[in-house]
């Protein structure tokens, strides 16, 4: 068992999602006194967003993870006013939070390009300075990282997901029949007939308790924050993590799937959500499904199942429900459809609403120009 436990937290210690770094501006250069000449200013430190990046690949490139931008070049009778020193850019990945040391959240760069002043070089020697040169910010920062999906595979554990993930993408997950096969989150693309491509995350499996940092905890819960919407896994023979914990119904799984998130962060709920009911393919799993959905057409009469602090204050409402199995391949194609139909919704709604909001905006505009 021990040794058993070893291999997981060294498998997961492959991925990082958060590094910790010292980043330091340039110190300015001289000033001229004589000439009243101006040194020139530090250099910046620059987090820059790029793709096919990743933390590890950061840490590993940067051993001692410290980033020092040049030093100012000092003024002097050939040049009275001294260059700016050179810049220091670092490459990070998509779906970064830069927070400083305290935790607070200073910035955030989620599309390709996208840049982030880490640390301003110092002010060049000059007369407001006495000519003396200023030192650069220095600060120790921490680079979070929160996966962008559009879907987030969400489930107890041994529920399903990885072996979902391999059926619907070319992803290659571990799969097995024991609890805890993910231990560090999975991406794969679903490919359509026309080219089109969903990014999927099969996320670490998560167990009551999650919220408060049990399991994986938040190293699970904050990488669904960035998904657009969420896709459910749930087991329909229902679940029990070990002979220590109580079984749970299909049913009572789904209602604490829905208490780990909201008591994690509660806009969660408001994400578009599709239920995937896996493992269509045991005995009793078409008796199994009928009770279901029972239970989810009218929930307040069987919340009592569970106990009062189990019940979430807010239940999902799933936009499709449907039944699968990864072993037979039962309903795979149509998730994928249903996956796609609900994204291509969701994007339509935002054009819609950012089409009002910019005609909202001429008619003000307009508005203003006619009362002058």
């Amino acid at each position: 068992m021990v040794r058993g436990g070893v291999a997981v937290l060294r498998k997961y210690g492959n991925f990082v999602d958060d590094l910790r770094l010292y980043v330091r501006g340039g110190t300015g250069g001289m000033g001229y006194p004589r000439l009243g000449g101006e040194g020139g200013r530090g250099g910046d430190v620059w987090f820059v967003a790029r793709e096919r990046i990743t933390l590890k690949s950061v840490r590993e490139k940067y051993p001692l993870k410290r980033f020092v931008a040049g030093t100012g070049a000092n003024s002097s009778v050939k040049a009275l006013k001294g260059e700016k020193g050179k810049d220091c850019e670092v490459h990070v990945p998509l779906g970064i939070s830069v927070l400083c040391d305290d935790g607070k959240q200073i910035g955030e760069l989620n599309a390709a390009g996208e840049r982030f002043l880490a640390a301003r070089g110092g002010l060049g020697g000059s007369l407001a300075t006495n000519f003396v040169p200023c030192k650069g910010q220095r600060r120790i920062v921490r680079l979070d990282l929160k996966l962008i999906a559009d879907v987030g595979l969400v489930g107890f554990p041994n529920a399903g997901k990885s072996s979902l993930l391999s059926k619907v993408s070319h992803a290659k997950p571990e799969i097995a029949n024991y609890a805890f096969t993910t231990i560090q989150p999975q991406l794969g693309k679903i490919m359509y007939a026309d080219y089109k491509q969903i990014l999927v995350a099969d996320l670490p499996g998560l167990i009551e308790g999650a919220h408060a940092n049990k399991g994986m905890g938040h190293k699970f819960l904050k990488h669904v924050e960035r998904t657009k919407q969420l896709l459910l896994v749930v087991d329909i023979s229902g679940f029990q993590l070990s002979v220590k914990t109580q079984f749970r119904t299909a049913f009572e799984t789904i209602l604490l799937l829905t208490k780990e998130l909201e008591l994690y962060k509660e806009e969660l709920l408001t994400k578009p959500a599709l239920l995937a009911i896996n493992k269509m393919d045991l005995p009793c799993a078409k008796d199994n499904l009928n009770e279901l959905m029972k239970q989810l057409q009218n929930p307040q009469d069987y919340v009592h199942l569970l106990e009062e602090e189990m019940i979430p204050t807010n239940t999902l409402e799933f936009k499709d429900i449907i039944p699968i199995s990864t072993y037979t391949g039962e309903g795979i194609e149509e998730l994928k459809a249903c996956i796609r139909k609900s994204i291509a919704e969701e994007a339509e709604q935002e054009n819609e609403e950012y089409r009002k909001k910019k005609l909202l905006l001429l008619q003000t505009s307009e508005e203003q120009m006619n009362r002058r």
